[in-house]
């Protein structure tokens, strides 16, 4: 009898075996190599960031932020653990005890359910296998499990695991997820946020606190359970936890700087070079954007447009909503599908009053808007036309108005307002641009293609092609100077009528103010947008050659009018190529590059790409020719020093017609158009105010040596913006509150006088006035010059008048 019992025992032993090794042999085969998960590279979306580092935006499927786990917190590791597996660091790799269970509720329910999984089973199944409930997936699920306990530390495979794991909205891992429901890092989850995150990997979408609050709360309080159980937490921390609030929206990785035109380009740019990977790599670019300046710029545009639009009247509500039978803390959820935009927050009114409205925000929040905030509200009618003032809040709205609401001090460029300090506001019809460029090297430190990305992706500042009217001239004067005028030539300031073949009438061109002043020195004309000189000037000088000049500047002729009306800014530019227009003025005539990206590094900080663009340097210049010209202090030494390291720009101006235009164009500022600048209290500054005819567009340009920064105002739709909404009154605005933060307590940057210039007094009658001429352009009969001329030159256009 015990023979034959050792016998069958030995022949159960031998079958085990046996089909122990066929499964082996059936099992191994199919396995996965796990070395590969030492190196694992975690697919992490693209980041771009500006020049200090400051996040701008994030693209990619996924969201996730890879983390050791020495960085995951203590609490949210425990609640990971009571959740999921709490036998982790005791099992080895499969938690028999778990499997067994869940065969028992197959066994009563007759139906297969997910159930046994440990951390490590869950890391086999998402780096190597697929989600389907087969026996077979399960067999080689436990197979690989065992596989990669023997080749992987405990902390490893957690790590993995909690980078791994799939949270909902596109949140990959636990630093994402605590990004995107809390908007915080892990290091700031309070104990009710670990368990909620915790409480996911079960079902993301069902227990989801977006789509699914109330099966959330369960959840989150089973982990809390899970934790008071195995001794994690204490009664006191189980109800302070249970009793705290769901996240409601999607909170996401918090931009520093406000920046998405810039951003998409920077996408776009990416994509072309490293294909679909860019959004799963983990790039990490950064801009040329300073984010100083770019803050400055985003409060600069909307200051304006808000300006703009409150003086041509009130529009009404955005909505309106039925509140009979709604519960009062019921009606805020009424704005959740109205975003704010800049500081234009939604707002739903609860109470109309004699002159004065309560409104309520969609986080609960109660404000009044006194009359103050609401007595500037006439009526809209047509830009330009609006309705007699308001007598009472009830001619402005009525309750279960939906409205905007924004801080008083803000729409009027004043920087932060006090807390009662609001008023009624509006989103605005009207668009604008602003772009700021180191004259350099055309690096891009500030950009804003339009009011607000997630209304309009539309980048006006590359993408938008309006005329520039007046904003355009400097480039013909400049051509001007090129053929032998000064800034002292008259050119006569009076009606012209040209008779155009084809056409129903004759051209007849005339100045903004309808005014005529006669012969007009050049410096005269431009300080106040003369349009009959420019003309004047283009005809004499000839349209094939002024199209010439203007492409040193990097105007493509092919696409400007080969007519007369060039010289007034009809041909169709973006802001971006003005500004790199106005850039050959501000470095001394050199041509630049405009650029965004600065560079791009791999997640180990690997750079793979640096921009290296040409730049210009007045010194290097020097220093070619052999000339003995080297910088005057350190500062510039170590800027001609860094220049040198890049490619050289190519000069396409002569110094002197760079310095002389950028003369011209400071009395722009100090007597012409733009003496609204004054109020910058800067020496450095010059630059143009731009008008088109039906007042459509509204621009200026400005600059200094260091900074060339293009506005621009107007509709999409091209419709004029209104009676004197000029570039002197509604772009200029724009740019002097942007100049004003980006320069203050920085330094005077004049562009430095370079050789061959020569200062004469040109006064007479006891009024001493002085002009600058290119040294062969002085005249013969000069009273005076403060660097004498051996040889006097011949006389030019200096003192000629063309009629």
């Amino acid at each position: 009898m015990l023979r034959l019992l050792s016998l069958g025992l030995l022949l159960c032993l031998l079958l085990a075996t046996g089909l122990a090794a066929g499964l082996a042999a059936w099992l191994l085969p199919q396995l996965p190599p796990t070395e590969r998960l030492r190196e694992v590279r975690f697919q992490t979306p693209l980041r771009v960031y500006t020049q200090d580092g400051k996040l701008l935006a994030e693209f990619g499927e996924k969201r996730r932020e890879p983390v050791s786990l020495e960085e995951v917190p203590l609490q949210v590791r425990q609640a990971f653990l009571a959740a999921e597996d709490d036998r982790f660091y005791q099992h080895p790799g499969v938690d028999w005890m778990a499997l067994v269970r869940a065969a028992m509720a197959l066994a009563v329910s007759g139906e297969r359910a997910q159930g046994g999984s440990t951390i490590t089973m869950q890391v086999a199944r998402n780096f190597f296998l697929t989600r389907e409930k087969t026996y077979q997936r399960k067999l080689i699920e436990i197979a690989l499990a065992f596989r990669i306990e023997r080749e992987l530390s405990k902390n490893e495979i957690f790590e993995l695991y909690l980078n791994k794991i799939f949270l909902g909205h596109r949140a990959y891992g636990v630093a994402a997820a605590a990004q995107v429901y809390f908007g915080k890092p892990l290091s700031a989850l309070s104990l009710a946020e670990a368990a909620m995150i915790a409480g996911l990997p079960k079902a993301p979408s069902r227990l989801n606190p977006i789509t699914a609050p109330e099966a959330a709360r369960a959840r989150r309080n089973y982990v809390l359970v899970r934790m008071r159980d195995l001794g994690l937490i204490d009664d006191v921390e189980f109800t302070s936890a249970g009793e705290a609030p769901l996240p409601d929206r999607i909170q996401g990785q918090p931009v520093e700087v406000s920046a998405s035109h810039a951003a998409e380009m920077v996408r776009e740019e990416l994509v072309k070079r490293y294909g679909e990977s860019a959004y799963t790599k983990g790039l990490r670019a950064y801009t040329t954007l300073d984010s100083r300046a770019q803050t400055a710029a985003n409060e600069a545009l909307r200051a304006a447009l808000d300006t703009y639009d409150r003086r041509h009247g009130y529009r009404g509500p955005e909505a309106h909503v039925d509140l009979t039978g709604i519960a009062p803390e019921q009606w805020h959820p009424a704005l959740y599908p109205y975003r704010s935009s800049g500081l234009l927050r939604a707002a739903l009114v609860t109470e109309v009053r004699e002159q004065a409205i309560v409104v309520m925000e969609a986080d609960g929040t109660q404000r009044e808007i006194p009359w103050s905030g609401l007595r500037w509200a006439r009526q809209f009618i047509a830009p330009d036309n609006i309705g007699r003032a308001p007598a009472r809040a009830a001619d402005l709205v009525r309750t279960g108005d939906i409205v905007r609401i924004s801080p008083q001090a803000n729409l009027e460029g004043q920087g932060e307002p006090e807390e009662a300090a609001w008023r009624l506001a509006q989103l605005p019809l009207a668009e604008g641009a602003l772009v700021a460029l180191d004259p350099a090297n055309g690096a891009v430190l500030a950009l804003v293609g339009g009011y607000d990305f997630e209304r309009s992706k539309f980048n006006r500042v590359t993408q938008a092609l309006r005329q520039p009217g007046s904003n355009f001239k400097p480039f013909i004067y400049s051509a001007a100077l090129d053929h032998g005028y000064t800034p002292a030539t008259m050119v006569n300031d009076a009606p012209i009528v040209f008779e155009t073949p084809g056409l129903e009438g004759a051209w007849r061109p005339e100045n903004y103010s309808g005014t005529y002043y006669g012969p007009t020195p050049l410096r005269e004309a431009l300080a106040h947008s003369r349009n009959l000189v420019s003309i004047r000037m283009m005809r004499d000088i000839g349209i094939e050659q002024t199209l010439v000049h203007v492409a040193r500047f990097g105007f493509d002729p092919a696409r400007l009018p080969h007519n007369l009306s060039l010289s007034l800014g009809t041909g169709e530019l973006t802001p971006l190529q003005l500004a790199r227009g106005y850039a050959v003025f501000a470095n001394g005539g050199f041509l630049i590059d405009p650029h965004v990206l600065q560079r791009v590094e791999d997640p180990t900080g690997k750079v793979l790409f640096s921009a290296t663009p040409v730049t210009a340097c007045l010194d290097c210049e020097s220093r070619a020719a052999g000339e003995d010209a080297e910088p005057e202090d350190l500062a510039a030494l170590i800027e001609a020093e860094t220049a040198a390291a890049f490619p050289p720009a190519p000069r396409v101006l002569d110094a002197r017609n760079a310095w002389l235009m950028y003369s011209m164009m400071k009395d722009v500022i100090t007597r012409g158009t733009a003496r609204r600048a004054l109020s910058l209290g800067r020496r450095d500054l010059a630059g143009k105010t731009g008008t088109t005819n039906d007042l459509k567009d509204a621009w200026f340009s400005g600059f200094n040596a260091r900074l060339v920064t293009t506005t621009w105002v107007g509709y999409d739709d091209s419709v004029t913006l209104g009676p004197l909404e000029t570039g002197a009154r509604t772009a200029l605005p724009m740019w002097i509150d942007f100049m004003r933060r980006v320069l203050a307590d920085t330094p005077s940057a004049e562009l430095p006088l370079p050789a061959g210039l020569v200062t004469v007094r040109t006064g007479s009658g006891g009024t001493d006035t002085f002009e600058t001429y290119r040294a062969e352009d002085v005249p013969r009969d000069a009273p005076g010059q403060r660097t004498p001329l051996e040889q006097p030159p011949p006389p030019s256009r200096a003192v000629e008048q063309l009629f």
